[in-house]
């Protein structure tokens, strides 16, 4: 145990845990309304935050979180009114993100490129007290907004339709995921990277439904598997001195494997009882254990 005695560790396991927690209890909503790679467009606009914030020598962690905020609600917006040219604006808002952020940490006079790698794929040894703090605070608005509002969050991304009659502020709810986005992608930048986010937010959340079939059940299993990977993933980093992000997302992935090959037998037994009740059905007979009284028919 001791990866536990250096303070830099304490401070990358704290926000390992709260990455692992965080990513996928917002990526669970964007598997359901088929934006997967939304958190991806979101990091790609949160650079240009992070090179404005070494510009202007304030926290890049808040400033990368206001520009990605403002950049997730003009992809809603986008999403909601753009017709024909809504993907060029969206691919014109990602790569000028990229771009920006590249430009604005060179011009800064304390920027770098190698400064910006370690927002670009994570790094344990840049994670400060201050960072921790912005972490902490942004992490627990989005559990709350994840936790708290689940069911109408659920509700508007399975059917945007039935919410609105329903009387949801679907629009609003929209863009509260938008900004939850948002804000899921500053929290786990110094540790996953900005680049690898998405695939953090993503994959828990396709592993667990390999095994799941409720929501709650998809929820509670993608959190524990995002901890898990973000958890092994930091202590590998330390002693293989590997990038963490990398490690993080291959960990995830191999569970991806793994549960699927676990859940293929149990599908295909499910799929096979199936069939064995479809013959009965048909056939007349009735199934051991069944008495005659019993076969309804409808």
């Amino acid at each position: 145990m001791d990866f536990l005695e250096p303070a830099f560790m304490q401070r990358a396991l704290l926000a390992a845990v709260l990455v692992g927690i965080t990513a996928p209890a917002v990526g669970i909503y964007l598997v359901q309304r088929r934006q997967a790679l939304m958190g991806d467009g979101i990091g790609h606009v949160a650079m240009t935050g992070v090179g404005l914030g070494f510009l202007l020598n304030s926290s890049p962690v808040w400033m990368a979180t206001l520009v990605a905020i403002a950049g997730s609600v003009a992809m809603e917006l986008i999403r909601a009114y753009g017709k024909t040219r809504g993907d060029l604006a969206l691919a014109l808002l990602f790569y000028g993100g990229m771009a920006g952020g590249v430009l604005l940490i060179n011009l800064s006079p304390t920027g770098s490129n190698a400064n910006l790698s370690s927002y670009l794929f994570g790094s344990l040894s840049t994670v400060s007290s201050e960072d921790i703090t912005a972490i902490a605070v942004l992490a627990a608005f989005v559990i709350l907004v994840t936790v708290g509002l689940r069911r109408q969050l659920f509700a508007v991304s399975q059917d945007e339709e039935f919410a609105r009659v329903t009387g949801l502020p679907v629009r609003l709810l929209n863009l509260l995921i938008a900004v939850t986005a948002a804000v899921t992608v500053t929290v786990a930048m110094r540790v996953v990277g900005l680049l690898l986010v998405s695939a953090l937010m993503v994959v828990p959340v396709a592993a667990a439904q390999q095994l799941t079939k409720s929501f709650r059940a998809t929820f509670v299993l993608a959190v524990a598997t995002g901890v898990t990977v973000t958890l092994a993933g930091t202590v590998t980093s330390y002693y293989q001195d590997v990038p963490p992000g990398a490690t993080i997302v291959l960990y995830a992935i191999g569970v991806f494997v793994l549960l699927a090959l676990l859940a293929a037998p149990l599908a295909r037994r499910r799929a096979k009882a199936a069939e064995a009740a479809a013959v009965d059905g048909c056939d007349g007979t009735v199934p051991a254990g069944r008495k005659p009284a019993d076969d309804v028919r409808v």
